[in-house]
């Protein structure tokens, strides 16, 4: 792997893209330490602080998942890259029930250029109710409860600028993974989201150890990383994990010249929804989180306070909840990204079937019975990689700053192994020896 990097690191080009990205994120990374006018940073140090170590650390950690920990000090890239993130998913839904949307998709590259501007000022529109949330908040003392006095002025001039510079932040963010994605290696919207969260990963990983004390503390340090390797292992090899249909193609006369006779396959992913139905799920959680921060009082809010937030996020009610949801989300996120009756009409235009399978419904049929069969065990997997965090917990007592859990740990393998891959095909372009042997 280090001569395949010394390689990629000689071909011109490639050396371009890998430091054009890593310049990106150095300064995706400044922006995120760079407060926002009005704050009071040093008020907010010690406010977080105190959170961290009450009963709704917990909440904390989970505002802080995607913003690596940029979004309760607000600073100008506070609201990091999630309202693009909730944005493409929203967009992506609707092209299911919106018939002028379906149409887009289905018209190629000019069609996905009209989504993603969509999707932009989606974000954009969003960026300005996350921005005003988390001002309000700050305002009234609810960012951190018991704790006040982060903005230095409650005038509406202030807090204007505030939004407007969050969500300047968040254009600004879109922007740069856009430059990635067209200039540097990998997905830049994924590389963003990636630095994000592995940026919270040493002082997660150093606070296990400074919860112990002696050597005591050592062994759960390493401890806990070799289980996060082991862990990543099994990821890895779950994703690489897939079902290959094979499909055979009948030759034809087009013209004067005889085509197909060819034989390729559909390549069905164990995990076909990706990190999706986690981030569905997560979200659909905090829901509750949120309606019991704005509505302290009353026996609801008491009860979500109890089993949803802080060492209730431990409980058997919260993980029993997510646990379903995952399941739930990945069914009907594969049921809206693989339309079993579409690749099955797609494969009988182009003279294509299945060995032993007739082309047209028993197609179908089977296309949706293999989908259903992956689905199950892929489900299951990311419903139980998603309670890592409560495992590590019981057993180690490595709170909610726990590193290697749930929707990070996903997401941080998923990215590393499309960027690997990405590089390693530019390398055997120019024949040169790549990561993956």
């Amino acid at each position: 792997m280090l001569s395949a990097l010394a390689n990629a690191l000689k071909t011109p080009d490639l050396r371009r893209k890998i430091l054009f990205t890593l310049g990106i994120i150095v300064v995706f990374r400044l922006g995120s330490t760079v407060p926002s006018p009005n704050v009071n940073i040093s008020r907010i140090d010690q406010c977080l602080a105190l959170a961290q170590q009450g009963d709704a650390a917990g909440l904390y950690s989970m505002i802080n998942l995607f913003s690596g920990g940029a979004l309760l000090q607000l600073t100008i890239f506070a609201l990091g890259i999630m309202p693009y993130i909730t944005a493409s998913i929203i967009l992506q839904l609707l092209t299911v029930v919106i018939p002028r949307l379906e149409a887009l998709k289905k018209e190629g590259g000019t069609g996905q250029q009209k989504i993603t501007e969509y999707t932009r000022y989606l974000t954009l529109v969003l960026a300005v109710l996350n921005a005003t949330a988390f001002v309000t908040l700050a305002r009234t003392g609810q960012l951190f409860q018991g704790c006040d006095g982060i903005l230095y002025s409650d005038e509406l001039l202030p807090l204007i600028t505030m939004v407007l510079v969050m969500t300047a932040g968040t254009g600004i963010i879109m922007w740069m993974g856009e430059l990635i994605t067209e200039r540097g290696i990998g997905n830049g919207m994924s590389i963003l989201i990636f630095t994000q969260i592995a940026a919270s990963f040493p002082s997660g990983l150093w606070s296990i150890k400074q919860s112990h004390q002696g050597v005591t503390g050592w062994v759960l340090f390493f401890l806990v990383i070799g289980i996060g390797l082991l862990v990543m292992l099994g990821i890895i090899w779950v994703e690489q994990g897939q079902r290959r249909i094979p499909v055979q193609y009948a030759k034809r006369m087009v013209g004067r010249r005889l085509v197909g006779g060819s034989t390729t396959y559909i390549p069905l992913k164990v995990n076909q929804s990706g990190v999706i139905p986690v981030i569905f799920a997560s979200s659909i959680l905090y829901l509750p989180v949120l309606y019991s921060t704005f509505r302290p009082d009353g026996a609801v809010s008491l009860w979500i306070q109890q089993n949803f937030t802080g060492q209730g996020s431990y409980s058997w009610v919260y993980n029993l909840t997510q646990f379903v949801l995952i399941i739930a989300f990945c069914y009907f996120y594969v049921s809206i990204t693989f339309n079993p009756e579409e690749v099955s009409d797609n494969m009988k235009k182009y003279g294509g079937f299945i060995p032993g399978i007739r082309a047209g419904k028993p197609t179908e049929r089977y296309l949706a019975y293999v989908l259903s069969r992956l689905t199950a065990p892929g489900s299951l997997y990311l419903a139980t990689i998603a309670l890592i965090p409560t495992i590590a917990f019981m057993a180690v007592g490595a709170q909610q700053n726990f590193p290697f859990g749930g929707t990070s740990i996903l997401i941080i393998v998923g990215v590393a192994l499309d960027t690997v891959k990405k590089i390693e095909s530019q390398l055997q372009q120019r024949n040169y020896e790549g990561f993956l042997r």
